[in-house]
């Protein structure tokens, strides 16, 4: 059987790093170490690599998310791939896997994956996630399922994943939904299918949205802050279904009669926000002031879809209407 071509971007982040071994520090290689092992993945697919930039994932910003949707695009038109799969740090890889699904529109699959343990660390997860992924990468059965994550054998969508834990390299969970597939030694398997599917065509990122997380005795301090440094929207991980401490009102009408966008999730990791409770503050208030509520995405994610839904429209309408998918 012809072998798949897979695109494979290299981004940067721990699975490109390596252990000093005098001081325990994990740094940047001078060459990508996982870049030398491109022979042993010919097996698997014949392999295109891109470097567009060689970043640890906090330093990736959603100029580069843009850089990524463009570079794949490119390779998009040219109908020459099967597949593309992106090596990624895992601090904010949920971001950009998020912001591909979102931004890229293909029935192709595309995979974002990357490693909690460097090259040359004992256990070391990075190889075998790479491989993992192009095996997911070059499966039929990977169509039209979205932007896929892909660590520790298990298949997530980029809308559900979430980075839950500093340094196990079983980090990467979908709470409450749990991976919608597995890669094992025989194969790879779907159980479950991705329910949604949006696509917004994006050029430019300009847009400045904050992300703060609600705590008891809050006030509007920084919601003051957030208006006079003139950001365009703001995502808050409020209290459970969606409640915000009764001082943060002042601070909520001031952003939206400047029309700053103000979206709503919960800091609870699981769960949906809702406007259940109508006492000052409760989401039921917060509603009817004209906050937006989102249906069930972490504060990270609300913050990428409100970054690319005000490069689309300025309507609170429109916004409103994107989150309730």
């Amino acid at each position: 059987m012809e072998k798949k071509k897979i695109l494979v971007i290299h981004t940067g982040g721990t699975i490109s790093m390596s252990e000093d071994a005098s001081t325990g520090a994990v740094k940047p290689s001078e060459s990508n170490p996982i870049t030398e092992k491109t022979k042993e993945l010919l097996t698997l697919a014949d392999i295109i690599i891109e470097e567009p930039f060689h970043l640890p994932s906090p330093h990736i910003t959603p100029v580069e998310m843009l850089m990524l949707k463009d570079l794949i695009n490119r390779y998009l038109e040219k109908k020459e791939i099967s597949g593309v799969v992106i090596t990624h740090g895992t601090d904010t890889l949920e971001e950009t896997a998020y912001f591909l699904q979102l931004t890229v529109q293909t029935s192709l699959p595309i995979v974002v994956t990357g490693a909690m343990r460097s090259s040359n660390e004992i256990g070391s997860d990075g190889l075998y996630n790479l491989i993992s992924s192009i095996k997911v990468a070059s499966c039929e059965e990977a169509r039209n399922k979205g932007v896929l994550v892909v660590l520790n054998d298990e298949i997530h969508t980029a809308e559900n994943v979430t980075k839950t834990h500093t340094s196990n390299v079983s980090t990467f969970q979908s709470p409450q939904y749990g991976p919608i597939g597995i890669v094992t030694k025989r194969g790879v398997f779907f159980h479950h299918l991705p329910t949604n599917n949006e696509f917004y065509d994006i050029d430019i990122v300009s847009t400045r949205v904050a992300l703060i997380k609600a705590h008891a005795g809050m006030d509007s301090t920084l919601l003051f802050a957030i208006r006079d440094l003139n950001y365009h929207g703001v995502v808050i991980e409020a209290l459970g279904q969606g409640n915000l401490p009764p001082a943060t009102v002042d601070g909520i009408k001031a952003l939206i009669d400047k029309n700053i966008s103000v979206v709503i999730v919960s800091r609870c990791f699981n769960g949906i926000a809702q406007d259940v409770y109508s006492y000052e503050g409760g989401g039921k208030n917060l509603k009817d002031l004209g906050v937006i509520f989102s249906n069930g995405l972490n504060g990270q994610k609300a913050r990428i879809k409100l970054l690319v839904g005000l490069a689309t429209t300025n309507s609170r309408t429109e916004i409103e209407k994107m989150f309730m998918v």
